[in-house]
């Protein structure tokens, strides 16, 4: 039974994450920041084990880790976003955004890699946006850091890639979660018509797509793009 370790799996994307890996029979952990009542709801319903455990705190995962043990499959999706012009964001904000985004990425693969070296395999998929691959107005600095995670996982394709661990990449789209509930439904309307796919995104498709990265032996150093189409 392989051990899959999903960050920020108390809603949104990560929920859907932990409810196909452990519906493939996976044992599944997943980490969480703050909301212990949805964490509970998703482990109730999931039989996942949920962690509290802020991933930009170095020693928070590492502690983490040593409890859960030898990963077999990480998906780094943990993630916060900021919407504003950069030349009102404060450095506090620019500073959790790269903390949350980044450097939580750097934690968890550093605190998993003792086990995937031992083993010469395991599989890391980083969760990116397609506002990393073309930018956003307004959101700059997400749009940075996720620039900076679809740099990281091509970098560690290719440094892991001999030691027989894969890293690949997601950058969803318009998807359907609470980051969205902010956005005037208009927008989001137009958004849909102006996809290919002629809809936005549900985490459902973003977790599919983890999944399917992860059985594909053959792939890895790349970003697949769950988008519908909007971005090509």
């Amino acid at each position: 039974m392989p051990t899959t370790v999903i960050t920020g799996g108390s809603r949104g994307i990560g929920a859907a994450a932990v409810e196909v890996f452990a519906a493939r029979g996976d044992r599944v952990v997943f980490l969480y920041e703050k909301n212990h009542a949805a964490a509970e709801k998703v482990s109730r319903e999931t039989g996942a084990t949920a962690v509290c455990c802020d991933v930009s705190d170095r020693k928070a995962v590492a502690a983490a880790f040593e409890k859960i043990g030898p990963v077999d499959n990480l998906i780094c999706n943990a993630g916060i976003m900021h919407f504003g012009l950069l030349s009102m964001m404060d450095e506090q904000t620019w500073d959790r955004l790269f903390d949350v985004n980044v450097k939580g990425i750097f934690n968890c693969v550093s605190a998993a890699m003792p086990a995937f070296l031992k083993t010469h395999r395991g599989c890391i998929i980083t969760v990116s946006s397609m506002w990393g691959q073309v930018g956003a107005s307004c959101e700059a600095a997400y749009s940075a850091t996720k620039g900076a995670v679809i740099a990281l996982t091509k970098a560690l394709a290719k440094e892991l890639g001999p030691s027989g661990i894969r890293v690949n990449c997601v950058a969803p789209g318009v998807i359907l979660t609470d980051m969205c509930a902010r956005v005037d439904p208009e927008v989001l309307a137009d958004m849909a018509q102006d996809t290919p796919a002629g809809r936005n995104g549900t985490p459902g498709d973003v977790a599919k797509a983890m999944a399917s990265l992860v059985d594909a032996e053959f792939i890895t150093g790349q970003v697949l793009g769950v988008n519908g189409g909007y971005v090509i």
